[in-house]
């Protein structure tokens, strides 16, 4: 007689809708902005406050400026993540005193299950600049397990955080005062506010270069990259 092991809790392993997925996807680009600011010194650590999220005491901005340009930044990757028109989100750290880059965030976004109307040409879009377009390539290839409960993908997120915090163990201590932009890599075709404009890469030049954790759901996979500039 054949003997089956005990069925997972059905309501706890539906699969994860494209339009869920995306929401998923955008939450965690907003959390780790704030996070990277915090981490990095980018402002005084009194400007933060403590959320619960992800199981984990996430410090997000309470500074109005700096919550306003989030805002603004969210409310178009929103609409950019439901059509599947995001390839990538790059947070770039600036010394304020030389405009040289120091530190940049990638979070590369492959999509696997992506609408039919969207085309893969892209361009680096900025909340905060205008300039030339870039491309990169994109991360590889991965499945994702088709019966990942959202409280394994919230688990994968959260031991990410983890690594992000942890980063301060080897990043470069800032210097002076910096100031940083948020990137959006979308597809050429995508409707862009008029205050966005197209951007450089933003490249650290000469820095070294450190793989992260990523995190997948059914619809997406994040890959993670540091780049930051050497101590001379």
């Amino acid at each position: 007689m054949a003997s089956a092991g005990p069925e997972k809790d059905k309501s706890k392993t539906h699969k994860l809708s494209l339009k869920g997925s995306a929401k998923l996807v955008a939450e965690f680009f907003q959390y780790s902005i704030h996070t990277i600011l915090f981490q990095r010194g980018v402002y005084p650590a009194e400007d933060f406050t403590a959320v619960k999220k992800y199981g984990l005491n996430m410090l997000v901005s309470s500074d109005d400026q700096v919550r306003a340009y989030i805002k603004k930044i969210m409310s178009q990757l929103d609409k950019w993540m439901l059509a599947g028109k995001v390839q990538k989100l790059v947070i770039v750290i600036t010394d304020k005193d030389t405009g040289e880059h120091v530190e940049r965030w990638q979070f590369d976004v492959q999509i696997l299950s992506k609408p039919k109307s969207s085309k893969s040409s892209s361009k680096s879009r900025s909340a905060a600049t205008a300039s030339a377009k870039d491309q990169e390539n994109e991360s590889s290839s991965k499945s994702s397990d088709a019966a990942k409960t959202e409280a394994e993908i919230q688990a994968e997120i959260a031991a990410l955080f983890r690594q992000i915090t942890a980063s301060v163990t080897f990043l470069p201590q800032l210097q002076g005062d910096c100031t940083f932009n948020v990137l959006v890599y979308a597809d050429a075709s995508s409707e862009v506010p008029v205050e966005w404009g197209d951007s450089d890469a933003k490249e650290i030049v000469g820095g070294e270069r450190v793989q992260l954790r990523g995190f997948s759901t059914q619809s997406h996979r994040v890959e993670t990259l540091v780049s930051y500039r050497l101590v001379e």
